[in-house]
């Protein structure tokens, strides 16, 4: 059983080497533990650091390309260097590495695909109130969007079964946390979180520059999401405060017109018919989302079997998942 421990750097020569100290060299149950560096595009020595302290796998960018595709990226280099069991965390030592024994153990126990670590916001001394907050509603909603009681949907500190690992598929540019989160959600792929512990802040986060665009970008990234893995859903509850409007102004006029006074609301049943096709034209749109959706979800099977063909599985792994 070989675990990889991954971890995404943009420029972190600074913290990289106290990252790296703090992880584990054994672990019950683990046979193999190697680490890997993603470089996305850093401009300092972050390479070297890792290739001194003796890190086995880099995987490099030439230019900066966000956290979502360098955590692909590197989900994608475990994968080819043969890990059974992917460990994500960052280079700042935000995390305990000897939690990592936690994130594992479900995955070793056969409880769980995916496991996400639990931060203690609440008990954060270096998060704003304001910052404890967004993660609560951040969590919250991705928590109704998943249909799945993650608490910690932030949490960058997570573990993957390498058959999980080879699901993940991530989309948008900013980050991958709340993404997988939904996707794993959707697919029922099993999923669940272990409480950790955090280590005191050694630099400002990259990601959570400004409140207003973190809660933006989060945002877009759930509704984009959950449309993708929900798109019929979705556009019908879009297209019921139109269809309903313009019903009820329909049956407005239709008293009216019972009454003997409709004369003078004719641009009251024009509102109404409009409202009630563009209602019915959000739903035909869910139905072609839903069927794109379904398409999507056949190039993902497909994607899956070539991804096990091109990492070297068994036929008969290809049948055990979700067993």
């Amino acid at each position: 059983m070989k675990l990889i421990i991954q971890i995404p750097c943009y420029n972190e020569a600074e913290t990289l080497e106290v990252t790296l100290n703090d992880l584990p060299k054994h672990i019950d149950g683990i046979d193999e533990i190697e680490y890997l560096i993603i470089n996305d595009g850093s401009k300092d020595n972050t390479v070297e650091v890792a290739k001194r302290w003796g890190v086995h796998h880099v995987v490099n960018f030439k230019q900066n390309q966000g956290l979502a595709k360098g955590f692909i990226a590197g989900l994608d280099g475990c994968l080819r260097c043969g890990a059974d069991i992917i460990v994500n965390t960052d280079a700042d030592d935000q995390y305990k590495g000897e939690d990592i024994e936690k994130l594992v153990r479900p995955i070793l126990d056969g409880e769980a695909d995916v496991v996400i670590g639990a931060r203690p916001i609440d008990q954060t001394e270096h998060f704003s109130y304001i910052k404890k907050k967004l993660q609560h509603l951040g969590s919250w909603t991705v928590r109704k969007a998943s249909n799945t009681g993650i608490p910690d949907a932030p949490s960058g500190f997570r573990a993957y079964s390498r058959e999980a690992a080879m699901r993940m598929n991530v989309v948008n540019d900013y980050t991958y946390t709340l993404e997988t989160i939904v996707q794993a959600g959707r697919e029922k792929i099993p999923m669940i979180s272990v409480p950790i512990r955090t280590n005191g802040e050694l630099r400002p986060s990259r990601l959570f520059k400004s409140i207003w665009g973190y809660v933006k970008k989060s945002m877009l990234t759930i509704l984009r999401a959950y449309v993708m893995y929900k798109p019929l859903k979705a556009f019908s509850l879009l297209c019921v405060p139109f269809v309903t409007i313009g019903l009820a102004i329909g049956i407005r006029f239709l008293y009216y017109m019972a009454h003997g006074t409709s004369s003078g609301h004719v641009q009251s049943l024009i509102l109404g018919c409009t409202l009630i096709i563009i209602g019915f034209l959000i739903f035909v749109l869910g139905i072609l989302a839903d069927t794109i959706a379904a398409n999507r979800r056949i190039l993902q099977d497909v994607q899956l079997h070539v991804k096990r063909i091109e990492y070297g599985e068994s036929r008969e792994e290809e049948g055990s998942y979700g067993k």
